[in-house]
């Protein structure tokens, strides 16, 4: 195996982990879970007042 070979494919392996990691998070139904994250310093705001 040449040194273009190993860089090509260990190229290829980060590529697919960096898709599995994206399809992880956004793929699945975590709606809830971004969105009760983006209100949480609302919600602080309104306890502290």
């Amino acid at each position: 195996m040449s040194l273009g070979s190993a860089l090509g494919s260990i190229t290829a392996l980060l590529l697919g982990i960096f898709v599995g990691i994206v399809v992880w998070i956004y793929g699945f139904k975590r709606e809830r879970d971004f969105e009760s994250a983006a209100r949480m310093p609302l919600d602080e705001q309104e306890s502290q007042s």
